[in-house]
């Protein structure tokens, strides 16, 4: 790709005395993929982490059901699986 300089007359109309930097198309489009990179990153951590909350929420209302119910076969059904929900993805777990 071929780099194309700024006439004097556009540098003059765009920055004085190098008030503004200019970058190459390649320049750009290398930090313009870090950013995607980077926005791409904290979207997939932040869905992961609303994940987790959720799940904990479901885990907690399953364990309210549980404790409303008789110690018996179903509390313990019940508990088993909030304990299920939480450990669905082990890593996640703090």
């Amino acid at each position: 790709m071929k780099e194309k300089e700024l006439s004097p007359l556009a540098r003059q109309l765009l920055g004085n005395n190098n008030h503004v930097k200019f970058y190459t198309q390649q320049e750009f489009d290398e930090a313009l993929t870090i950013a995607k990179a980077e926005i791409m990153t904290v979207a997939i951590e932040t869905t992961k982490r609303a994940i987790y909350i959720e799940r904990q929420a479901c885990a907690e209302l399953v364990k309210g059901l549980a404790d409303a119910e008789d110690e018996g076969e179903v509390a313990t059904a019940l508990n088993n699986a909030a304990e299920a929900i939480l450990n669905r993805i082990p890593s996640q777990r703090q």
